[in-house]
C-alpha cells in the first residue's frame, strides 16, 4: 500500500498515474491531476474509455467542505425517440455502432472540473496526453489483445479503424511502442483555441467551443451521419446526432445522493448511474451483525448477495434520470424502509425473484414487459477503467472514465477515435423510468464513491466491472470498515459477484440465481452456498473486483491508496 503525505494517486494504467503525480509535485490540486490523469488513460486504455465516453466524478472540496457530482454522461440527441426507433423497427439498442452514441461528455466534463474547482489551464493538464499520444508508450498485453479481438472487423467494415488501431494491417506488438497522431493532434487543437485567450476560464470555455461548436463536432456529425455501418441489430444505421445537439450540450454539477452506515456518511451519483444500489444495500446490511458472520463465510456472502439483489431490483424498476423522473428518495434511501427489506432477506434461502420495492416480484427473465426486450445478439465485451485522487489539502476526487472503446465504434477519420455507445442502456418502453427520451442521461453502470467521516475527507473507492461496480465497491467498503483491513487488504481480498437482474448492457441477459466466487473462496463455503440454492460458479482466483482506492488521516497527516493487482495495468502512486 502506497502512503504519502503530499498526494496520492491511483489509476488503470501507471504512466497516467505518474501523470497526476507529476500535475500534483507541480502544485495543482486534485482536480487538476484527475484531470490529466483521465485524459492519459483516453490515450492508455483506449479499449475501457475514449474522449466519446462517460466520466461520472464526485468531488470533495477542502475550501467548502462539501461533495459534488458532476454528471459526466451524454445525452440522448433531439432525434433519439421512441417513435424514431419504432419505425426503424429496433426494439432494443445495439451495442455497437452509431445508433446508441450520445453527446460526448468527457471533454466537457474535465473542463467542467477544472473550471470550477481546478487551478491549472488545459493545456498544463492535456500536453502531458498529447506527448503520450504524439511519441507514444509500449503496448500491453490487454490492449493488444483487444485490437487483435477486432482487427478482422476493423479490416472489413471500419477502415478509419483499421488505420488508426492496425500497424501495417496488423495488431500491434505487445512491447511496442504505440502512437495515436490523429488523437494527438485533436488535442493539439483544443490547447491552441485555449491558447488565444490569457484569462484562465475563458480559455477553458474556449476549448469547449472547439469541441462542441465547431469543426471537431461537424466532423463527428458528418461521419456519423453519413456512414452506416452493421450493428448487433442486423441492420446498417448512421447517427442521430447533429450539431445542434453538440452546441447545446453541457455537463453539470449536482448535489449526490448520501446514506450513512455506522457514522460513515457514504455518496453517490444520482439515478442517471446505479451508484445509489450500494447507499440502499448499506441501509439494509446495517441491520445486520456482519462482522460476527465471519468475513466471506457462507453466512456473509449469502447476506450481501441477497441485500444486492434487493438493491438492484429497485433499479431495475424506479432509476432513471431524475431531470425526466421523479425519484422517490425519502423512501428508497429511508431506514424505515431498509428495514421492511431486511425482512426479505432469508438465511437459508437464495431468491430466485427480482423483488422491487411496493411492487409485484416477477422472474428476471420476465422483466421485458417493464424494461427491454430480449433478443439474440452478440453482446459488445468490454470494460472501464478508475481513477482515484487526494491532495494533502483533502481535496478529493473519484471518476470512473468509460465508453467510447475502441471495438464498439469506428474511429471518425483524422480525429482518432470513435464515438461512444451509452445509449445501449435506455430502456425503448414507454413509461419506464429509464425509457429513452431527446437530452436524456442514460441510466449507465458507471459509479465512483466517495465516504466522508464528520463533513471531513476520508476514502475514494471504485470497481470496473459493468453492473458488478457496486458489488465489489461494497466490498471493498466492508472490508475497510467491519474487518479493519488496509487499503491494499481490502482491494486484494477475494470478491464475488452476482448476475441475478437484467444487464445493463445489450442483449440485456439475466442469470437467476447466479452466484460466482473467486477461487480463493474455500471449497466449504461453495458448496454451502449452493445448498441455499444460489447457482455457484467458481471463476478465477483473481477474477473479479478491480478496485481503486485512496485516503485520508488528516489528523496523521498520511494519504494512502492502492491498486488491485487484477486491473492490468493499474497503478498506485504518492509522494
Amino acid at each position: 500500500m502506497i502512503m504519502a503525505t503530499h498526494g496520492v494517486v491511483s489509476s488503470g494504467h501507471y504512466l497516467a498515474t505518474g501523470i497526476g503525480i507529476d500535475i500534483l509535485r507541480r502544485g495543482g490540486n486534485a482536480m487538476d491531476a484527475a484531470a490529466a490523469v483521465g485524459f492519459a488513460l483516453t490515450v492508455t486504455k483506449p479499449h475501457q474509455n475514449g474522449i466519446c465516453g462517460e466520466v461520472p466524478m464526485l468531488i470533495y472540496s477542502a475550501r467548502d467542505r462539501h461533495v459534488s457530482a458532476l454528471s459526466g454522461h451524454g445525452v440522448a440527441p433531439a432525434a433519439a425517440t421512441l417513435k424514431r426507433f419504432k419505425e426503424m423497427g429496433v426494439t432494443i439498442i445495439p451495442g455497437d455502432g452509431f445508433l446508441p452514441a450520445v453527446v460526448p461528455p468527457a471533454v466537457a466534463s474535465w473542463i467542467l472540473l477544472l473550471e470550477r474547482f481546478g487551478t491549472m489551464r488545459l493545456a498544463d493538464v492535456l500536453s502531458p496526453a498529447v506527448d503520450l499520444a504524439e511519441n507514444g508508450f509500449p503496448m500491453y498485453d490487454h490492449l493488444c489483445s483487444s485490437i487483435t479481438a477486432s482487427a478482422d472487423r476493423f479490416r472489413r467494415e471500419w477502415p478509419s479503424s483499421a488505420a488508426n488501431w492496425l500497424v501495417s494491417n496488423e495488431p500491434p506488438r505487445s512491447g511496442a511502442v504505440f502512437k495515436q497522431g490523429d488523437w494527438g493532434a485533436t488535442m493539439k487543437r483544443l490547447i491552441k483555441a485555449e491558447g488565444r485567450h490569457k484569462q484562465r476560464l475563458k480559455g477553458l470555455r474556449a476549448a469547449y467551443d472547439e469541441f462542441y461548436r465547431g469543426w471537431i463536432a461537424e466532423r463527428i456529425v458528418e461521419f456519423a451521419g453519413k456512414t452506416e455501418i452493421l450493428d448487433a441489430s442486423g441492420k446498417a444505421h448512421a447517427g442521430l446526432l447533429t450539431v445542434d445537439d453538440f452546441a447545446r450540450y453541457k455537463p453539470k454539477v449536482e448535489e449526490p445522493v448520501t446514506a450513512t452506515y455506522r457514522g460513515i456518511d457514504v455518496h453517490k451519483c444520482s439515478s442517471w448511474t446505479q451508484g445509489p444500489v450500494l447507499l440502499q444495500a448499506l441501509n439494509t446490511l446495517e441491520y445486520f451483525d456482519l462482522a460476527s458472520m465471519g468475513h466471506n463465510s457462507a453466512d456473509y456472502i449469502h447476506t450481501i448477495v441477497e441485500c444486492a439483489k434487493l438493491a438492484y431490483a429497485d433499479r431495475e424498476f424506479f432509476y432513471g434520470d431524475p431531470d425526466f423522473v421523479e425519484m422517490p428518495w425519502d423512501r428508497l434511501l429511508c431506514k424505515d424502509y431498509a428495514h421492511e427489506r431486511r425482512g426479505l432477506v432469508d438465511p437459508r434461502t437464495a431468491s430466485m425473484l427480482l423483488r422491487p420495492g411496493g411492487m409485484p416480484h416477477v422472474k428476471a427473465l420476465s422483466v421485458a414487459d417493464v424494461n427491454a426486450v430480449f433478443e439474440k445478439g452478440k453482446a459488445h465485451v468490454s470494460d472501464t477503467t478508475k481513477l482515484e485522487v487526494i491532495d494533502a489539502a483533502g481535496n478529493m476526487v473519484s471518476a470512473t472514465p468509460s465508453g467510447g472503446w475502441l471495438p464498439s465504434s469506428p474511429v471518425i477519420p483524422g480525429l482518432g477515435f470513435p464515438l461512444g455507445t451509452r445509449g445501449q442502456m435506455f430502456s425503448l418502453v414507454e413509461g419506464h423510468p429509464n425509457a429513452l427520451a431527446p437530452g436524456k442521461r442514460p441510466r449507465s453502470t458507471l459509479t465512483p464513491s466517495m465516504a466522508t467521516r464528520g463533513n471531513e475527507p476520508w476514502l475514494v473507492f471504485g470497481s470496473p466491472g459493468g453492473d458488478a461496480q457496486d458489488q465489489w465497491a461494497l466490498q471493498f467498503f466492508l472490508n475497510v470498515v467491519e474487518f479493519g483491513m488496509s487499503l491494499q487488504e481490502a482491494v486484494e481480498a477475494p470478491t464475488f459477484w452476482t448476475n441475478h437482474f437484467p444487464s445493463s448492457f445489450y442483449p440485456r441477459k439475466a442469470e437467476p440465481g447466479s452466484l460466482h466466487i473467486e477461487g480463493r473462496i474455500g471449497a466449504p463455503v461453495r458448496d454451502e452456498l449452493a445448498s441455499r440454492g444460489h447457482l455457484v460458479d467458481t471463476a478465477g482466483e483473481w477474477a473479479g473486483g478491480n478496485t481503486l482506492a485512496a485516503s485520508i488521516d488528516r489528523k496523521a497527516g498520511v494519504l494512502c491508496a492502492a491498486a488491485s493487482p487484477r486491473l492490468e495495468p493499474a497503478y498506485a502512486d504518492g509522494f
